[in-house]
């Protein structure tokens, strides 16, 4: 278990730069037995006590001292039954924890999926023509850490109306962008 203050979705990617000798130990757990891991999300928003399950998708360098730069992709969120400061013989921690099993075919209904096309064009992002799932909207709107609890904890049936909501926004933030960009001139 790796407690931060980050709470990854399911499929997103994310940077971690390993230094403390627990959390080697961990990367190098996770790379000689290809064991996924936990990210607890560490944060006061946590009352349900989530987190996101980790895959390690490679190592993008090892530094002399020990320290490694990864990239691990999120499998699934569970909840924390049980948080152990050390787990068994490790130095890292570790705990008992319920997968939720997360469905990554959750697609958006076309309201969601046309605002969506449209906020993809307006932030000059190139799409595949591949259907995107709820989750890929999610991770693709950089939603903090509080909007991402609170994406993960709400009804399922709501999901869709709260990922419309946050897009509404960050459209209008870009549509303003766009429209002060010819209001500034340089002296």
């Amino acid at each position: 278990m790796f407690p931060l203050s980050i709470l990854p979705l399911p499929g997103e990617l994310v940077p971690l730069h390993i230094f403390e000798p627990r959390y080697r130990q961990l990367l190098q757990d996770a790379e000689i037995n290809d064991i996924p891991f936990g990210v607890y999300f560490s944060h006061e928003v946590n009352e349900r006590k989530i987190g996101s399950l980790m895959k390690l998708e490679s190592i993008i360098k090892r530094y002399p001292g020990g320290e490694t730069d990864i990239i691990v992709k999120c499998d699934d969120i569970f909840n924390m039954d049980l948080l152990l400061r050390t787990y068994k013989s490790k130095l890292y921690p570790g705990g008992n924890v319920r997968l939720w099993k997360v469905m990554m075919d959750a697609f958006p209904g076309p309201a969601l999926y046309d605002l969506f096309i449209q906020y993809l064009k307006l932030r000059n992002i190139a799409h595949n023509l591949t259907p995107f799932n709820l989750y890929q909207i999610a991770n693709e709107l950089n939603l903090d850490a509080v909007d991402r609890y609170k994406f993960l904890t709400i009804n399922e049936d709501r999901r869709e109306v709260f990922l419309l909501g946050r897009l509404r926004f960050q459209i209008h933030l870009a549509e303003q962008e766009e429209k002060t960009k010819d209001s500034f001139h340089l002296n």
